[in-house]
């Protein structure tokens, strides 16, 4: 059940809306400085109201949310997204992608070759221009 008035802890408002997986996860990551409310640093144990403005630094991303309803407990992702206007910037969201590509796909050989040798290895990096 969607609260529209009110207010709840912060690290509990992580954790229902499903930000963090589990309590004392969000709760270490307040304690941790990497979580901000209306730009200010908070405790575990503040308050979060609607309309408020959450910063949270998580793996390697800085994620903004404004609050627009609270849970009396946790709640599918469908429910716990409609407490939440996600702000992140799409650069912000996309952050690692220029890096990632190329490197989620091993290099192939074709079956029956077994292991590239010394030489082969020495052409692979000639032609790659590592050498």
């Amino acid at each position: 059940m969607i609260l529209k008035e009110g207010k709840m802890r912060v690290d509990k408002w992580l954790w229902c809306v499903r930000i963090f997986k589990s309590r004392s996860i969000s709760n270490e990551a307040v304690k941790s400085n990497k979580v901000f409310v209306n730009d200010q640093l908070v405790k575990p144990s503040q308050n979060v109201t609607i309309s408020d403005k959450i910063l949270v630094k998580k793996g390697g991303y800085n994620l903004q949310f404004e609050v627009t309803g609270l849970l009396k407990s946790r709640a599918g992702a469908p429910i716990a997204q409609e407490c939440y206007i996600d702000h992140t910037p799409e650069e912000e969201k996309n952050k690692f992608a220029d890096w990632y590509i190329g490197k989620g796909q091993s290099e192939q050989r074709e079956k029956g070759l077994g292991r590239p040798t010394k030489k082969d290895r020495r052409n692979i990096e000639r032609f790659k221009g590592k050498v």
